[in-house]
């Protein structure tokens, strides 16, 4: 969309914003809200870059009589140079689903314990990564090994506020899916040769219910006894839920939580993200297909990640990055690898913005 078309579309929200009778209606309200939280960010931009240009005019006016203006010239030209890509950046095509939280899903692979243990390495990873941006984290559903890994465990990432564009926990984390694989000796190996397993990433943005029309028919329930460590229900009741979407085949089971209902309320949460996940692959693939380009560079269903402990190595595959700060980022450092896969796909949506 042109940049006139979006100062066209931001001030005719301010009107209806403004009026009290929008407000009436909630939804509504929310909706125009959303919206004009979105464009904000790009008018601020645009009205910042147009004062530059102004004071950049008078200061070239008037550099001819003062030094001084010049230097302040040079300034605003620097200035004007970087407001202009900012701004270019922002008129990206963004994520439909920036600014939603999301839901992750750590699986252990093939590989038994060892790779137990490494899904669990993989989610101290990322709760520290999320503790230093400010997120909150909810366990919905987990099942431990023996000795401290996940054979799978499911949490919500959520947004601290309304993020900036490009911010928030979806954009951050959307990358991060596929196959994470490890090279290093496992605690369970007693000849110290190094082994290779893996673990299994899902991560899709969660949604509220009216936007996954779910019906009761096309679901089936089962119940059945806890497994595991926790409270007094697990082993005794028929407290655990599992939740079989007939349409998709998709199934979703949930057990930490101590009531039935408890436990299909976080089955349903993540039901209904994966269905929004599948349903927005669908469409990027068939739009995808309309326009006849290439594979995105960023590939959420690949094997996408090797962690070489031996050369304290972490390699993405994706985009050729690698550093040797596995150490760090197994700490919740996760800057670098991330900004790498971003930039890609910054680079990328720019390409096919200008073509």
């Amino acid at each position: 969309m042109k940049l006139d078309d979006l100062l066209g579309e931001y001030y005719e929200l301010e009107q209806q914003l403004a009026d009290p009778a929008v407000h009436a209606d909630q939804s509504q309200a929310r909706t125009l809200s959303k919206r004009y939280s979105q464009l904000t960010p790009v008018i601020a931009a645009y009205r910042e870059l147009m004062q530059v240009e102004s004071d950049l005019e008078t200061a070239r006016e008037l550099s001819s009589e003062d030094s001084a203006f010049a230097d302040e010239a040079r300034q605003l030209e620097k200035s004007r140079e970087e407001l202009t890509e900012r701004l270019h950046h922002l008129l990206i095509p963004r994520d439909p689903a920036d600014e939603k939280n999301i839901i992750m899903e750590v699986k252990a692979g093939e590989g038994g314990e060892e790779s137990a243990l490494f899904a669990g390495d993989l989610v101290r990873m990322y709760l520290r990564y999320a503790e230093r941006q400010g997120w909150k984290t909810e366990v919905l559903n987990s099942t431990a090994s023996e000795l401290g890994g996940y054979k799978d465990i499911t949490i919500a990432f959520k947004n601290k506020g309304t993020p900036e564009p490009g911010e928030g926990v979806w954009p951050q984390l959307k990358f991060e899916g596929g196959v994470h694989r490890v090279q290093r000796v496992p605690v369970t190996e007693s000849q110290g040769r190094i082994h290779t397993s893996a673990a299994g990433v899902l991560v899709v943005p969660e949604v509220e219910e009216v936007e996954v029309e779910i019906h009761d028919n096309d679901l089936r329930i089962d119940v059945f006894r806890s497994s595991g460590p926790g409270g007094q229900s697990v082993n005794t009741t028929d407290s655990a839920v599992r939740i079989t979407h007939l349409p998709s085949g998709l199934v979703v089971a949930c057990q930490n939580e101590k009531s039935q209902l408890q436990n299909k309320e976080q089955a349903m949460r993540i039901l209904r993200s994966r269905l929004y996940a599948e349903a927005q692959a669908s469409a990027d693939a068939e739009a995808e297909a309309e326009r006849k380009s290439q594979v995105r560079t960023v590939d959420r269903s690949e094997r996408v990640r090797t962690y070489n402990f031996p050369e304290n190595r972490i390699s993405d595959h994706r985009v050729g990055y690698k550093a040797y700060n596995l150490d760090q980022v197994l700490d919740g450092s996760l800057d670098g690898v991330l900004r790498a896969l971003i930039d890609a796909d910054t680079k990328e949506r720019l390409e096919q913005a200008e073509s």
